[in-house]
């Protein structure tokens, strides 16, 4: 790539498991962005992948040097293929970077949508200062991004960063650090939880201090793993923190190295549109700008 990045305009995409929302940037702000939610009878991929074709065309010019996709799955980042999707049952393997690239005549790069989320933060929100922290996405699932060295973690196959998938108590810790805990041991979902929590309830306080216990105790694995500088949280249940930080923080303190727990930083994302701020990030990523 010719030009600087930082002079042009690129797009990020980000593909949910609802609804695939498009932005456009020009010198590090977004500056239009359009969205379609997916139709629930998606059977057919090609029928997506026009919805995304649709949603571009309507932004992109010939000023625009790149497109960064975030995806809810597994990718192959070299080869630009989308693996299995969430919720999306009919893109088993998609060759996604390459329909897009000979679509638009740009470079194409994607990603998942934790490691967007994290190059997000780094690039626009709260990471933008520290070049060593891992995001953790909280909402139906559990996510991470790990940034080191200032950029995406260069794992093998995109795998790094999947704490959610390690064994905890009776399943993995997904199932205790997203919506799913409150939904399998309360029978309830996050946002009701809060909205009680707010009003009184004890049993919905009791539920987040159990959640940040929960949450502690994967980050303390986090910290095992990567030692990170800074822990970034968003996600939809990051929304309820008031009533899970403190529960979060006590489990942290009994790590074993106690110089870890006082030099790492613990912070929740506040940045407006991240997903596609993330997508967009990985053009910055790839080309080191």
């Amino acid at each position: 790539m010719n030009s600087s990045t930082k002079n042009t305009k690129i797009i990020g995409i980000d593909l949910g498991g609802t609804k695939v929302s498009v932005g456009l940037f020009e010198n590090n702000k977004l500056i239009d962005k359009q969205y379609r939610l997916i139709p629930s009878n998606n059977d057919n991929p090609e029928d997506l992948i026009h919805l995304i074709i649709e949603l571009v065309s309507q932004l992109i010019d010939d000023s625009v040097v790149g497109i960064g996709i975030g995806v809810p799955s597994l990718v192959n980042r070299e080869k630009g293929i989308v693996y299995q999707v969430q919720n999306i049952p009919s893109w088993d393997k998609v060759h996604l970077a390459d329909i897009l690239k000979n679509k638009f005549e740009v470079p194409v790069y994607l990603d998942n949508d934790a490691n967007c989320f994290a190059i997000g933060e780094y690039k626009f929100g709260e990471g933008k200062n520290c070049d060593n922290f891992v995001g953790i996405t909280l909402g139906t699932g559990m996510g991470a991004g790990i940034i080191t060295n200032k950029h995406l973690l260069k794992d093998a196959n995109c795998g790094s960063g999947e704490f959610g998938s390690i064994p905890y108590l009776d399943g993995i810790y997904e199932d205790y650090c997203s919506g799913k805990f409150f939904k399998t041991h309360y029978n309830e979902t996050g946002e009701n939880l809060l909205n009680q929590a707010k009003n009184g309830d004890k049993t919905a306080i009791q539920a987040f201090h159990q959640f940040g216990k929960h949450l502690g105790n994967a980050i303390k694995t986090i910290m095992f793993s990567v030692d990170p500088k800074e822990i970034i949280i968003g996600g939809s249940v990051s929304s309820s923190k008031e009533f899970f930080i403190d529960s979060l923080m006590k489990a942290v303190k009994d790590f074993p190295y106690p110089n870890s727990v006082k030099n790492l930083k613990i912070k929740f994302s506040n940045t407006q549109d991240i997903a596609i701020l993330g997508a967009a990030s990985l053009i910055y990523d790839r080309t080191g700008e």
